[in-house]
């Protein structure tokens, strides 16, 4: 589902990984991330696709947010259980989107 987000400006956090073999447990702490993100102060939204190439977007509503998100404990269990089991690699870039604009077929 695409996010739905408020009038600019406000922050991306794009998540690009490539994950390891060992996935056990990572669909529960993913789930689990999701839920507690939501919880999170200034939290606007997510997008998320897997193929060989994962790409998570997350929105923000400001820089402020997104350390205390990235600062949260539960968040840093898992970023560290990513960085030692589930990612071969992976790249964060935080945005600011300045502008959007949309498309969408009137029967969806």
């Amino acid at each position: 589902m695409i996010a739905k987000t408020p009038i600019p400006p406000y922050y991306a956090v794009v998540f690009t990984s490539i994950k390891a073999d060992l996935d056990d447990g990572y669909d529960e702490m993913a789930e689990k991330m999701l839920h507690l993100a939501k919880e999170q102060e200034g939290f606007l939204g997510i997008e998320s696709a897997r193929d060989r190439i994962g790409i998570t977007v997350s929105y923000w509503k400001s820089l402020d947010a997104i350390r205390k998100w990235k600062q949260n404990s539960e968040h840093q269990l898992a970023q560290k259980k990513g960085r030692t089991d589930w990612y071969k690699s992976y790249t964060t870039r935080i945005c600011l989107v300045e502008k959007e604009y949309h498309f969408q077929l009137e029967n969806i």
